[in-house]
């Protein structure tokens, strides 16, 4: 791949909206992945035709572009693998509109998940997908992984909240997708292609944005359960009851442990824990679907129930599951978190055997995972917790990420609910999309002929998460591990 010439790049965003220094680069080659790499250049665009301006140079040259958010990712989404150009759009970061009667908003790729809901609040609205990561997840980087939060059991994910969009194709020209309307039969639904497409197809410049109304009332339960078992059957019956949670939440007993450790908050020594809330504009239909939850819960041997409507209350209650990814990385002081196979989506079913086959597969490694995650959505999130110095551990890792990503196409699940693929988890991605693959290089040639738009990723990326780049971290030897 070709290095860019400097000066032109000048010439397009201006130069203080370029960086090329050594400490730069640095910081641009990795996200929230084990993977670094390192660009030619990192560019910081103000407009859409500065984008058009970017993209035709790159596309004429034969230059590699990255599309990047706050860089949250965790599978290596935005890592550049072959050099190029780091195209940061943190500096398109305008709410554009905000229309009420209409119940839609306009908004660039760089606004921040909380920023936006903090505009929408005052009108009574919030946008809904809103991950763990909203006081830094840039909206653009949201739909390009389709991401979703705790609430996606009731309100889904990016994909479900997006109406149309903007974007700038890899030649340079701008088009649009999508409506500003709930309803559109007009053709291919293209802006549906972008939506988990990391940056692959084009370079989203606007969004229009769905929003709902912020509820009044809401209430949030918890229940301790023996057995993951006992957790597992609560889930499918919760969901197949016909009750409407706004959030199910599974966490496990790793998980607990780690934020006991770290927050001193005195769970149960568990099993498992649910966290369950209903929310709505009419206080009897919340209290509807929570003691539904509620009972659901102890007919499966659910202990230390309580639920609250207190906000503080509420606070209390979730405070484990806000700060457990965090707490993860206190778990032991030499053990590392690591965002591997980060996350899976398996029927509501399978929730607690898939959790369970986690715990053994771990054990049979020698390595440590969690298993928890939006449980009403079918999403299990897991972070291996290893010693990251040695080779060993992330042998052990390779063989244990196969086996779970074995277990969990066999439960006809899917390879990532809401983190999506980029490098780390493309070997199973392959493995279960094999007979699309093709089909998808075909989409992406179609929109991106030279193949300049983040390269190296989904269906591109090594068979091998190992080999996919270069990891950060190193082994006692003093070599990559």
């Amino acid at each position: 791949m070709n290095p860019p010439d400097i000066l032109e790049l000048k010439k397009i965003v201006g130069e203080e909206n370029l960086r090329d220094s050594k400490a730069d680069l640095y910081v641009y080659g990795a996200d929230a992945s084990v993977y670094e790499g390192k660009a030619f250049v990192v560019v910081k665009p103000r407009t859409i035709p500065a984008v058009q301006e970017l993209m035709a140079y790159a596309d004429k040259n034969s230059i590699p572009v990255i599309p990047r958010g706050s860089g949250s990712g965790m599978c290596g989404q935005t890592v550049p693998v072959k050099g190029g150009i780091v195209l940061d759009m943190k500096g398109l970061n305008r709410i554009l509109e905000v229309n009420v009667n209409d119940a839609y908003c306009r908004v660039e790729p760089g606004v921040v998940d909380d920023d936006l809901n903090r505009a929408l609040s005052p009108h009574g609205f919030f946008y809904p997908p809103t991950p763990a990561s909203s006081r830094i997840a840039t909206i653009g980087g949201e739909i390009g992984n389709n991401a979703s939060g705790t609430r996606s059991v009731k309100y889904g994910a990016a994909r479900d909240s997006v109406l149309g969009m903007k974007v700038v194709l890899a030649n340079g020209d701008c088009v649009n997708l999508g409506s500003r309307t709930r309803v559109a039969s007009s053709g291919y639904p293209l802006e549906r292609l972008m939506i988990g497409s990391e940056g692959t197809l084009a370079v989203i410049v606007e969004a229009t944005l769905k929003f709902v109304p912020l509820p009044k009332f809401r209430c949030m339960g918890i229940a301790n359960f023996n057995k993951l078992e006992q957790a597992g059957d609560a889930i499918s019956e919760i969901i197949a009851s016909g009750c409407s949670p706004s959030m199910l939440e599974l966490i496990d007993k790793v998980a607990i442990t780690a934020v006991n450790q770290s927050m001193n908050l005195g769970l149960p020594d568990v099993e498992a824990i649910l966290l369950f809330e209903a929310d709505g504009m009419v206080m009897e239909a919340v209290d509807f679907e929570i003691e539904k939850a509620r009972e659901i819960c102890a007919a499966h041997q659910g202990s230390g129930i309580e639920v609250s409507y207190d906000a503080k209350e509420r606070e209390r209650i979730f405070a484990g599951r806000k700060k457990l990814f965090p707490a993860l990385s206190r778990y032991r002081e030499y053990l590392a978190s690591t965002s591997l196979a980060d996350d899976m989506a398996v029927p509501f079913s399978r929730m607690a055997d898939t959790a369970r086959k986690i715990h053994e597969t771990a054990d049979k490694h020698g390595i440590i995972m969690t298993a928890y995650g939006h449980c009403g959505a079918g999403c299990m999130h897991t972070k291996i917790l290893m010693d990251t110095t040695k080779g060993a551990q992330w042998e052990a890792a390779r063989e244990a990420i196969a086996e779970i990503y074995e277990h969990v196409r066999s439960v006809d699940g899917t390879t990532s609910a809401e983190h999506g693929i980029g490098m780390s988890k493309a070997p199973a991605f392959k493995q279960e999309k094999h007979d699309l693959l093709d089909l998808m290089r075909s989409v992406k040639k179609a929109f991106d002929p030279k193949g300049i738009l983040n390269p190296g990723k989904l269906m591109d990326a090594p068979d091998d998460w190992m080999s996919a780049a270069r990891l950060r971290y190193v082994t006692q030897e003093g070599k990559d591990a």
